[in-house]
């Protein structure tokens, strides 16, 4: 599976083209609705999630509720488009209607983009790079939702730590976590630390500055051997960190226990292999005794839960703006304010999941590959029928 976007913050709608879906994954506007109003939800959001509320419109590549084979073309309206009809008009004769925007953030697009494609207004930089653009990566990762959980493959997502409070958790209940993280304004599964988070967030709303954090995006029920070690471009946890490291404002990624590897013995780092029994075909009939490696190993699944900590730092759009420099004049100016939120870490997790999701199920498909959903279950039940086999011989 690949997936394509177009579309600007204001403009008049996102566009979003996933192409190698396979045929028969049943998909619904609603569930990926349902995703879409995950993604504006948080504590912390600012006012463009009241104007706001995505809904997703198939143009192509669905039939009575399935996909086709075809490309998958989707459409979101953006509301706030009525507000800046000429701003962002491609009409020439509406050129000018706007002030330019030279006062470029420190920590965002505005300003590296400037000067890469030459333009003296940061409106044509900012308009793509804005973070509204991932509302086509919460849609395209629903359509990788759906045919990931055909095959009883679950994704989901929590909040770690906002503004450096953070609480102890444990990998061994991920679902249990996402689950109560699901009813929380911050996706955090410890009370105590969402009440102590929301006392900072409003802290720093009063200040006009904003806060960053950590979330873990995992998968459940992966097979052992996606991805592979032959060539760098096909290790899954390079396409992974790829995948992650793209969303806006992500600046960390690390898989299981991660930077602490480098910290521990290998006897405190390596996950020990015992037997396992019927309930481990999909681990390759055994099982480990930890997990630290994240569910990967030598660039591959190897059976256990697939999890990944994502950093995210504050948003650079401060309502107490920084200096910088004016693109036009060169004198040091303050930044421009747009309306923005004081924390999108919540959003960022849901962003988090779908990302994971496109990545999964490419490399599903790279490695069950079929043109249609029952040539991919085919395909994974003579895998796992094979692995089976290796016991008994």
């Amino acid at each position: 599976m690949k997936f394509h976007s177009a579309g600007e913050s204001h403009g008049p709608r996102l566009v979003v083209l996933v192409e190698n879906m396979p045929a028969g994954v049943p998909v619904d506007a609603e569930a990926i609705n349902k995703d879409l109003a995950r993604r504006q939800q948080g504590y912390g959001r600012g006012g463009r999630m009241a104007i706001e509320a995505d809904k997703v419109e198939f143009v192509a590549g669905v039939r009575w509720g399935k996909t086709t084979g075809a490309p998958v073309a989707m459409t979101i309206e953006n509301r706030d488009w009525k507000n800046w009809r000429e701003k962002m008009s491609a009409d020439l004769s509406c050129a000018g209607s706007a002030k330019p925007l030279t006062e470029v953030r420190p920590g965002h697009a505005d300003f590296p983009g400037a000067l890469k494609y030459d333009h003296f207004d940061a409106r044509n930089i900012l308009e793509r790079s804005s973070a509204r653009e991932t509302a086509s990566r919460v849609a395209a990762g629903a359509l990788a939702k759906a045919l990931l959980s055909f095959f009883e493959i679950k994704i989901g997502s929590f909040v770690t730590s906002v503004g450096g409070i953070a609480y102890e958790w444990s990998e061994e209940d991920l679902s249990g976590l996402a689950a109560v993280a699901e009813v929380s304004p911050l996706r955090m599964a410890d009370k105590a630390a969402e009440t102590k988070a929301m006392v900072l967030v409003d802290e720093a709303k009063a200040k006009g500055d904003t806060l960053g954090g950590a979330f873990i995006c995992f998968a459940l029920g992966l097979p052992v051997g996606l991805g592979s070690h032959v060539s760098w471009e096909r290790r899954l946890d390079g396409k992974l960190g790829q995948s992650l490291l793209s969303i806006p404002a992500i600046k960390g990624v690390e898989f299981g226990i991660g930077f602490q590897c480098a910290e521990r013995p290998g006897s405190m780092v390596h996950d020990e292999i015992v037997p396992g029994g019927p309930a481990d075909a999909r681990r390759g009939g055994v099982r480990r005794l930890s997990n630290r490696a994240g569910g990967l190993e030598g660039g591959m699944t190897n059976g256990e839960a697939l999890w990944a900590r994502c950093a995210m730092k504050p948003i650079p759009t401060l309502m107490s703006p920084l200096k910088t420099v004016d693109m036009i004049s060169g004198e040091e100016v303050l930044a421009s304010k747009e309306r923005s939120d004081v924390l999108a870490v919540p959003a960022a997790a849901v962003v988090g999941e779908a990302m994971m999701a496109l990545t999964l199920a490419e490399v599903f498909c790279d490695k069950f590959g079929g043109d249609s959903l029952t040539e991919l279950e085919r395909n994974l039940d003579g895998y796992l029928a094979g692995l089976e086999r290796r016991w008994k011989s």
